[in-house]
């Protein structure tokens, strides 16, 4: 995947939203004292921009709202104001196809270093980080390495709430690369599979399309629009808890993200999935998946 991490030339001196004010990405920073930095209290949602349209705005926006209040942040920016900054920093950067988009936001600046959010008097920081950059994985396939670490159980943390702490995913991610794996499958607390560290999971069997009951992985805005197109399109759906051999002995495997879009994969703890090729529900949902996003989304504004 390494080829896939590169720097992208294309971002060079483009404008990123920070608080109130656009940014060249070299000078972009936040404060010492911010959220983020003191204790990784912030939301954040990932959207794609297709042919001039910002797939699924509404419904990440809905998701950070969501997040923000179940976080209990206050002086949270308006839903305009939030658009208008993605707009505005869009518009600068004359960017409006085959771009992610890194929407976050923190509880805010601090009066003083420390955890209790009462030190949170000056209201949120807004970051809005647009990038050129093509679905993150490829069409080549991908390989997932089973992680010792447990995705995180509704007791501890609340996999619904898209927030910035991030560390449980980051300790399986490492896991991935030490042993030379694309991402990480991580199971839940009684050994089921949740998700990867970066994406929602899917397998086929039998052609029927199987995905883990979202309760200890967030449950995806791709996630949910593979669901919608599986049931719009007449393929059988289940959701259930699933056992890593089910995953094993699956037809066909994929993993879906806004940031990688649907990606099959290859091969599990070595097992290699089907016949190591792209299946054909797979590459059906894709298609269409493809198609969904030229001709629906959120049209961007031009000044």
């Amino acid at each position: 995947m390494s080829k896939f991490n590169q720097p992208n030339p294309k971002n060079d001196g483009t404008l990123i939203y920070v608080g109130d004010e656009l940014i060249l990405r070299e000078d972009a920073k936040i404060s010492v004292l911010d959220s983020l930095v003191q204790g990784g209290d912030g939301v954040w949602e990932g959207l794609r921009v297709y042919k001039g349209k910002i797939f699924q705005l509404e419904a990440h926006l809905n998701r950070l709202f969501d997040s923000a209040k179940a976080m209990h942040f206050k002086n949270i920016p308006s839903r305009d104001f939030i658009k208008e900054a993605i707009f505005s920093c869009l518009n600068a950067n004359e960017m409006y196809d085959g771009v992610h988009i890194r929407l976050t936001l923190s509880r805010g600046l601090k009066t003083t270093s420390g955890m209790n959010p009462e030190l949170n008097i000056y209201g949120c920081t807004l970051i809005v980080l647009p990038e050129f950059k093509p679905p993150v994985y490829g069409n080549e396939g991908i390989k997932l390495v089973t992680s010792s670490i447990r995705r995180n159980s509704p007791q501890c943390l609340d996999s619904k709430i898209h927030h910035n702490n991030l560390i449980n995913n980051i300790l399986a991610k490492i896991e991935s690369n030490i042993y030379g794996a694309d991402d990480a499958l991580m199971l839940d607390l009684d050994g089921m599979v949740s998700e990867t560290n970066a994406t929602n999971v899917f397998y086929v069997k039998n052609k029927v399309l199987v995905t883990p009951y979202a309760d200890s992985c967030l449950p995806g805005l791709t996630r949910e629009k593979v669901i919608e197109i599986a049931k719009d399109t007449g393929v059988q759906f289940r959701e259930k808890r699933c056992s890593l051999t089910e995953f094993y002995t699956a037809d066909e495997v994929f993993t879906t993200g806004t940031m990688g879009e649907l990606s099959h994969v290859i091969a599990i703890d070595e097992r290699v999935i089907g016949k190591g090729l792209i299946g054909e529900i797979t590459q059906n949902l894709q298609v269409e998946y493809t198609e969904r996003t030229k001709n629906i989304g959120y049209s961007i504004p031009r000044n």
